[in-house]
């Protein structure tokens, strides 16, 4: 009977514990290129073409929303994405 109290509180103690210590997140970063905070939409980069040799790569960057801080700006993230192409 006292097994069936104690475990609760033991589980309750616990979660307190592991719940006090955690990590409060960061909203900043030393690299904007990839990662920036505000209201407004940070203008994306043109389409390049990049030659590798043999074939050839288009990288088009992005910005795109990613959540909100608890201030309530916006996180922008930016996203890449490649494609081959051929080298003209």
């Amino acid at each position: 009977m006292a097994f069936r109290f104690l475990l609760p509180l033991t589980a309750a103690a616990l979660l307190a514990g592991c719940a006090s210590s955690a990590i409060a997140p960061k909203y900043a970063t030393d690299n904007p290129d990839i990662m920036r905070i505000g209201n407004e939409r940070p203008a994306n980069p043109e389409v390049q073409v990049e030659n590798l040799g043999s074939y050839c790569v288009e990288v088009r960057e992005t910005w795109n929303e990613h959540g909100k801080t608890p201030d309530g700006q916006i996180l922008w993230a930016k996203d890449t994405s490649r494609k081959v192409v051929p080298c003209d």
